[in-house]
């Protein structure tokens, strides 16, 4: 089994993109293959760590695709690979709201059976940080803290008092990283800036990150550590074999049988700089159901892909390329004539922007009878779903889970149903579902529900018009 690591810490902002990123870049340097993982719903870190590696950075959401498919998704992102790096998410016990350990970085290391590395900001503090780690690493005993990382070290005296206060912890010191301003990565309202909108200084950013930690943390000894993890004995997801039945029972592939004479339909997936938010086994998942997968990019192509039968519009920022968006003309009626048509569409929450009638008084696609808006209030949090309308996306009924993250507002008029039913935190409908359209603020990951992916395949081969319900 591939030798692994997760980098967490006591808290955000305590370095762990800065450290997870460099060790990655750093360990590609040294000519191993390094799969990059991230906890948590979190899509502009593993970008990032896809500059860093050359493979796809992937999520690992335990309250997203269920507990049950960590290790697998973990182990078929890793195939191959020398080393696997796992940057957590928040503070290390930190998890879903109200659900306990669930979704904690400290939960899926525990799924993983994969030793822990705590980031620590020392910029404040001396001998307490003896108590910190030691605190950490005695919560919770299935934890195993394999060594600490010591970040924003101000001086050869101030790492001299840390290391003298982590000598009697047992928690040995596997690096020192000093206050280094050229390995930030520049942050907005919803996190770092993606690298596609800074390509060139993304990838200086990185290579400062693996300097800082060559020169910083004893590669050796994390990689001694990795090493040490135990055999993890799971079968690596397969898209094609998603939604496999319970132990015992045959398994049988959920890849549709396209009809007799019918030519592979070709779903459009938005890319760019606008769009950089999705997940790597979305489209593993549509490929396996049959489907030709072709990305665009809604700033600068002025059509969709030729044949285009559905189209998926994930998340970003489109309100930081809205007059970009707004001014490609001849793609925003594409997309409004593809939708009239009733052909499949899946957009999330930049997507359902891009399909409303205008952001910010600026104009988009038209398909939805709603306006958006900035908004200075932040919606975050995991979602419980339920489909209240048949769509390509979900039968009504059909249950999934997800995750909302935006700082706008929508206001619908007339003419379209609800896409979603929300348990919690409070409950409400949300969305649209409009002839084929399926519109939500709500992220979802669809290895943890893999038959929407097989559904949404299904209503592309079918044609536009298709009944909703099956």
């Amino acid at each position: 089994m591939v030798a692994r690591l997760v980098i967490a810490a006591p808290s955000s902002g305590a370095g762990k993109t800065t450290v997870a990123t460099g060790l990655m870049a750093a360990f590609a340097g040294r000519g191993l293959a390094v799969s990059p993982h991230k906890v948590g719903p979190d899509y502009i870190d593993p970008g990032y760590h896809a500059l860093a590696t050359g493979r796809p950075g992937r999520n690992l959401d335990a309250y997203m695709c269920g507990t049950g498919l960590i290790a697998p998704l973990f182990a078929h992102g890793a195939r191959g690979c020398d080393l696997a790096v796992v940057e957590g998410v928040m503070g290390l016990y930190d998890g879903a709201a109200d659900q306990g350990e669930l979704a904690s970085t400290a939960q899926v290391a525990k799924l993983l059976k994969a030793p822990v590395v705590l980031v620590v900001d020392a910029s404040s503090q001396s001998r307490s940080v003896a108590a910190l780690v030691h605190g950490f690493a005695s919560w919770d005993p299935e934890v195993r803290i394999g060594g600490v990382i010591l970040n924003k070290v101000a001086t050869d005296r101030h790492e001299h008092l840390l290391r003298e206060a982590l000598g009697e912890s047992g928690v040995p010191v596997l690096g020192v990283l000093r206050r280094a301003p050229a390995v930030a990565t520049p942050s907005r309202h919803l996190g770092l800036v993606p690298v596609a909108e800074r390509q060139s200084a993304a990838v200086e950013a990185v290579s400062a990150q693996a300097e800082q930690v060559r020169a910083g943390c004893d590669l050796d000894a994390l990689l001694a550590l990795a090493r040490s993890a135990p055999e993890l004995h799971t079968e690596a997801w397969d898209p094609a074999l998603a939604g496999r039945p319970a132990a015992g029972e045959p398994v049988v592939p959920t890849t549709p049988v396209l009809r007799a004479g019918c030519p592979q339909p070709r779903i459009a997936v938005a890319g760019g700089a606008a769009f950089t938010f999705s997940y790597a086994e979305h489209a593993e998942l549509l490929t396996a159901a049959g489907a030709e997968v072709v990305t665009f990019d809604p700033l600068r192509d002025e059509a969709l892909p030729e044949g285009t039968s559905g189209l998926v519009i994930g998340g970003g920022f489109p309100e930081m390329y809205g007059a970009g968006l707004s001014a490609n003309e001849p793609l925003r009626k594409a997309v409004a004539e593809l939708a009239r048509s009733g052909a499949p569409v899946a957009a999330e929450c930049a997507g359902l922007l891009y399909l409303a009638r205008s952001l910010d008084g600026t104009p988009m696609c038209g398909v939805l009878d709603a306006d958006a808006r900035m908004s200075s209030r932040l919606t975050l949090g995991y979602r419980d779903a339920v489909a209240v309308s048949d769509s390509p996306l979900a039968a009504t009924g059909t249950r999934m889970r997800g995750h909302e993250f935006h700082r706008t507002v929508i206001e619908p008029g007339a003419g379209a149903a609800a896409a979603w039913g929300l348990r919690q935190p409070e409950r409400r409908v949300e969305g649209f579902v409009q002839r084929g359209v399926h519109a939500s603020y709500v992220h979802t990951h669809w290895a943890g529900a893999p038959e929407a992916a097989v559904r949404f395949v299904a209503h592309c081969e079918r044609g536009p018009g298709a009944e909703s319900g099956t």
